[in-house]
């Protein structure tokens, strides 16, 4: 049973870093200028509940399977991304808003924010891949 625990969190987490390197690329793309900004925070927007909804059940699926050190682990980054999507101001589009993401820098914080969740995200894909092997020479 551990096993398919790591193998699923394996693939969410491959998922989840797919979307870190297609939100860094599109990011890329609006600062220089290849596409509007339109464009660019409607494409993003409509990936922020997969990948919000992809973290937060790996984090309860280590919460449940007991595992606490990955839960903790987990629990900020699920946690900042559920903030973040509920502290979107009304009127915004979303998370990603045309008007605003030239003002006060937040197309350089989002770049900065989308590579450390791309690190984190690493990271954790070689924890689970050792957790995975380990669990199945266990078994």
């Amino acid at each position: 049973m551990e096993a398919v625990v790591f193998v699923f969190s394996l693939l969410d987490c491959c998922a989840l870093i797919f979307l870190s390197v297609y939100f860094i690329i599109t990011l890329s793309d609006l600062e220089c200028d290849y596409i509007n900004a339109r464009s660019c925070c409607s494409k993003l927007n409509k990936w922020i509940i997969p990948e919000l909804i992809g973290h937060t059940i790996v984090t309860l699926l280590m919460l449940v399977s007991l595992h606490w050190f990955i839960f903790l682990l987990n629990l900020p980054v699920a946690t900042w991304n559920i903030y973040r999507f509920i502290m979107v101001p009304s009127g915004n589009m979303g998370v990603f808003d045309p008007t605003e993401i030239h003002n006060r820098g937040q197309l350089k914080s989002h770049m900065k924010e989308a590579m450390i969740k791309l690190g984190f995200h690493l990271l954790c894909f070689f924890m689970y891949l050792y957790s995975m092997i380990l669990a199945l020479i266990n078994d």
